[in-house]
Parts: C-alpha cells; structure tokens; sequence
C-alpha cells in the first residue's frame, strides 16, 4: 500500500456536467484534508481555484502572474489578467476619461460592487440582457460609454429586464486600478 505525500489533479472535473462538479469538488477537498496530504490541482475553472485551494497559482503562457489565497488574489491582484481572470462573473475594465478621473489608465470593477437602481447613481444605461438565478441576477448593461456592456451582479429579488433604463453606482472603495503595463496601482 502507498502512502504518497502528493496528489497531482490535472483536470479531473472537466467533463463533468456542473451538479456533479459540485459534488466532487466537496469530496476531493474534504478527502484531501482527511488525509493530510498535499494536493496540487490544475484547473482552467476558477470556480474550482477559488473554492478548492488554500493557495492559487495563477499562470499565464507559462509564466506565473500571482501566487497567494483565493481572497488575497480576489482583493489585490497583482495585473488586469489575474483581475479578469479571478472571479465570477469576471471582473468589469473601464479605460479613457472615467480612468483617468482615478488616475489609471484602466480601472476594474467587480460585478457585485456595483449598485443598480432606477432612481439615480453615477452611470446611466439600458439593460441589455437580464440572468436571473434565484439568489442571484446578472445584468448586461449598454450604453454607459464607458465599455461595450458592464456587468452587474444584484439579488434575485431585483426585477429589471431588457430596455429598462438603469443607474450603476460602484463602491468606491472597490475599484481597482491599472497602469498602462496593466499592473495594479497602490
């Protein structure tokens, strides 16, 4: 019988339908700390980064870009790859004047730290394209000026749909921002 000290998982969820994924995930972690063994997991999901790892490497063509915890990379990451890469829905880019007025050349912001209301905020739009989820509801807003589409993420009781007129307002302690190299700025 061995007893090895490693574990190497290189996809092992992949092509599992997403209630098993679920299911296995919990299992694969609650094996991993039963045993007491180190386990190194390669996945291109970042759900399953986030929710199986105490510490995440993110690579890029090879290269690392950032090793810390899931939170730490959620909250400070180091460029605009792990920040759009970290995260789910990914994270919102902003460039020209509404970066320039945070002095970066781009600044990021998370789906979730963005408030939508009908009655007034900091960027107007129109609802694109609404998800709603139960707990959750995503919504795809256009003409802001400021990107293609921001995404928002609200509660499951927000009830907007397509065409409604909508203010975002984000938390501005939450926003990141970039240098034109892409790096995060202190």
């Amino acid at each position: 019988v061995r007893k090895p000290s490693v574990f190497l998982f290189d996809e092992p969820l992949s092509n599992l339908d997403a209630k098993l994924r679920v299911q296995m995930r919990l299992e694969i972690k609650q094996l991993q700390r039963e045993l007491g063994v180190t386990a190194l997991y390669v996945t291109h999901d970042q759900v399953e980064a986030m929710t199986m790892a105490d510490k995440i490497v993110v690579l890029n063509a090879g290269r690392i870009e950032q090793v810390g915890s899931p939170l730490e990379l959620y909250r400070a990451p180091r460029n605009r790859f792990v920040a759009g890469f970290i995260g789910s829905p990914r994270m919102n880019f902003i460039e020209g004047d509404e970066a320039a007025r945070h002095g970066a050349a781009a600044i990021g912001i998370r789906p979730e730290h963005i408030a939508v209301s009908t009655a007034g905020g900091l960027w107007r739009g129109t609802v694109g394209v609404s998800e709603h989820l139960g707990s959750d509801t995503f919504f795809h807003v256009n003409g802001t000026g400021l990107a293609e589409a921001i995404t928002v993420r609200a509660g499951g009781e927000v009830n907007l749909h397509h065409g409604d007129a909508v203010w975002l307002t984000p938390e501005a302690d939450k926003i990141h921002r970039f240098d034109r190299e892409g790096l995060r700025l202190a």
